[in-house]
């Protein structure tokens, strides 16, 4: 839960922002004044600061000036219902400031309040950022680097390709960043979202279109205007739904859903899917027209273990952001890191910052020794491997070979552990190794 303060002296905004602050789960005070908005920060702290832009009393950019001048790291989103000022509020954005135009949707105050609140890692020379969010100096990333800085001088549609977990959201951020467009990154899930109400999130309704529409939605091709919008998972939207999309992509306009007038829209649209381009010729989930007019750039993002180099770099970029969060100082020892660029991680940068975590959970927070556990294999990735290595015909011998050869590679050749996952001795491992030869130091 989160502690907001929501600055405004529109009232019908106020009432309608702070129901749904308090819906979301957050405790919420308001001030119509910058004078009211200091008496609030004068008594208590707030994680998150929703502030308008032209205030009775002066500008909101007052106010945030006077806590920078005192050190806060508060999150503020500015709110302004001009869009005039869209421009100088772009301008003005950085780790701790955001900025929203009205009208506002729930999902717009949702996802500003849904960023972190607690300070962010401080840069290093190991860790620094590309595009403010990419970390990696290996040649496939110099490649993708490369990549985004050209597409970014374009207007042009781009697609992601690659495995789960490479972080697609995260190149997609780095795209809108480079593109230094004047409106925001909105980010929706194709594949979360039902079929009944897909047309409702990507193109919005009007009020009394279906039974619950109490009132007007914006869709997010509108949201997204002059800036960035990413359609995560798009290979998952249903196929007869996909007609719809493509209307938009080729006529740049949209018709709300119960609506009869079009409206112009205007963005870049970022797609990802985890599916090869093969899988997408040879199954019926994605129209060939939409890939065209999705995919006119595409991108293949590397896997972690395509570029194992950069793991070092993002383990230590991982470790300082926790650090800074939670007031450690936890450091990594070459061993440590040896170990985790030994593994190929096949969850790829997701389970490689998972692990990081879960590290940092279990260490001791009175000493500066990360605790690796003894296995970084995933569940997942162990009943996959398992299925293959199984075969009619197969005698025992070779079955329990392979068996013990996945499980130590599974515990990085820890024989005490691998031992223990298979419910055997130590004694009985050391006897089958020896039988076998091939498992020799």
């Amino acid at each position: 839960m989160l502690k907001v303060l929501l600055v405004d002296d529109d009232t019908d905004f106020t009432d309608v922002a702070y129901q749904i602050i308090e819906f979301l789960g957050h405790e919420v005070s308001v001030a119509s004044t910058l004078r009211e908005a200091k008496q609030w920060l004068e008594h208590q702290q707030f994680d998150h600061i929703l502030l308008d832009f032209m205030l009775p009393d002066g500008s909101g950019l007052h106010l945030i000036d006077e806590l920078s001048k005192n050190g806060s790291s508060t999150f503020i989103t500015l709110i302004t219902g001009h869009p005039s000022v869209k421009g100088i509020l772009a301008d003005l954005c950085s780790t701790n400031i955001n900025y929203l135009v009205k009208p506002l949707q729930r999902e717009d105050i949702e996802r500003v309040l849904n960023r972190k609140t607690k300070r962010q890692a401080k840069p290093t020379a190991a860790s620094s950022a590309h595009y403010g969010c990419l970390v990696g100096e290996s040649p496939k990333m110099q490649e993708l680097y490369l990549m985004i800085e050209r597409v970014s001088k374009t207007n042009a549609n781009v697609m992601l390709m690659g495995e789960s977990g490479v972080g697609k959201e995260v190149v997609a951020q780095a795209i809108h960043s480079a593109s230094n467009v004047e409106g925001p990154l909105i980010t929706t899930n194709c594949g979360a979202m039902s079929k009944e109400l897909i047309g409702s999130e990507l193109f919005g309704h009007e009020k009394g279109a279906f039974t619950g529409a109490v009132g007007r939605k914006i869709g997010v091709f509108e949201r997204a205007e002059k800036g960035t919008l990413f359609l995560d998972e798009v290979t998952e939207m249903p196929i007869d739904m996909q007609p719809n999309l493509l209307r938009v992509l080729e006529s740049k306009r949209v018709t709300r859903v119960g609506g009869t007038q079009e409206i112009a829209v205007n963005c870049r649209v970022v797609s990802a899917t985890n599916r090869s381009v093969q899988e997408l010729a040879q199954s019926n989930i994605l129209r060939e027209d939409i890939y065209f007019r999705l995919a006119v750039f595409p991108i293949e993002i590397p896997s972690l273990r395509e570029r194992k180099t950069d793991i070092p770099l993002l383990a230590e970029s991982f470790l300082n952001e926790l650090n800074s969060e939670n007031g450690t100082s936890f450091k990594w020892s070459e061993a440590q890191i040896k170990r985790l660029c030994e593994y190929d991680w096949p969850g790829n940068v997701r389970e490689l910052r998972h692990a990081v975590h879960r590290a940092f959970i279990m260490s001791d927070p009175d000493t500066t020794t990360i605790d690796l556990p003894g296995s970084f294999a995933s569940p997942f990735a162990g009943s996959q491997n398992t299925s293959n290595q199984i075969a009619a015909g197969q005698t025992i011998e070779s079955v329990e070979k392979e068996l013990i050869r996945a499980t130590l590679e599974q515990v990085e050749g820890n024989k005490t552990l691998a031992a223990e996952m298979l419910g055997i001795s130590t004694k009985t491992l050391y006897n089958r190794l020896h039988a076998y030869g091939d498992f020799e130091e």
